[in-house]
């Protein structure tokens, strides 16, 4: 495996909320793949091959004056991201049942134990788009069913629905890290079953799913949904996320104009994941 060169952006943020959650929004969509948030600080991981000095040119929220924004950056290695991520990574709990945990964290004994070891992906059940797919996940029938995890990150909701029942798992990410990444967690958690691909949506062509996952972004999402849905099994059931309170309407309207229909969606601090059944 490459010794990938990443830059490491450190963020202070005044006041923290909602301004970080809008920040590392407007970052992931400029190439930024990972991020640690601190109590007043927010860190950002790019791979130096896809930077520049220009890249925070269009981040807005950095020139709103609600906020007060500072920050600096400097060149890491790998392993130096990988101590910063296990000395900040604390285990979650998700709707009592589900626990994501680092190798080095003790198990507890949930139903759902989940050893992720993220490195650079998304994926962690922390962040709030991360952690409604799995309360969605918890909450339906996937005994038996095909599903697809498109931008998997660490692969995280694919081995939930694994756990789960779920008996064809595609798993899916356009970046490379990601894909390196998502094949070593389900390997780790025994789940080797799951289909892992590095690409984007082209690899759908003439597949079928019961269930597709996708939490990626508001633009992707917009610009993928024909193919989701071509993708959909009758009756199937499609989870979106990685978008905003403010862009539900959007997204509904265009999975209305394929004939989906909105079932119900999950809000926390202004990030939403929404079910939509064909």
């Amino acid at each position: 495996m490459s010794n990938n060169i990443y830059i490491e952006y450190r963020f202070t943020v005044e006041p923290k909320e909602p301004a970080s959650d809008i920040l590392i929004a407007e970052l992931g969509e400029a190439g930024f793949e990972s991020f640690v948030e601190e109590e007043d600080e927010v860190l950002a991981y790019i791979q130096k091959a896809d930077w520049s000095l220009d890249i925070l040119n269009d981040i807005q929220i950095l020139t709103n004056k609600n906020f007060k924004i500072r920050y600096g950056y400097k060149e890491i290695e790998q392993e130096n991201w990988n101590v910063t991520w296990e000395q900040n990574f604390q285990p979650i709990i998700v709707d009592d049942v589900c626990m994501i945990r680092a190798p080095f964290h003790e198990p507890i004994g949930v139903e759902y134990d989940i050893v992720i070891e993220p490195k650079m992906s998304f994926g962690t059940g922390h962040h709030e788009t991360t952690h409604m797919m799995l309360q969605h996940i918890l909450k339906l029938n996937v005994k038996d069913k095909t599903v697809l995890d498109m931008g998997s990150g660490t692969g995280v909701l694919a081995i939930l629905t694994a756990m789960r029942g779920a008996t064809k798992i595609d798993a899916i990410d356009i970046d490379n890290w990601c894909f390196l990444n998502a094949q070593e967690n389900v390997i780790r958690n025994k789940m080797d079953f799951i289909s892992v691909y590095e690409g984007d949506v082209a690899l759908l062509k003439d597949k079928k799913y019961d269930i597709i996952i996708a939490n990626i972004n508001r633009n992707i999402l917009l610009e993928d949904l024909p193919e989701y849905v071509k993708s959909l099994n009758k009756n199937g059931i499609l989870l979106l996320s990685g978008f905003y309170t403010e862009d539900l309407d959007m997204i509904t309207q265009k999975c209305v104009e394929l004939e989906l229909k909105f079932e119900k969606n999950l809000e926390r601090n202004n990030w939403v994941a929404a079910k939509y059944v064909n």
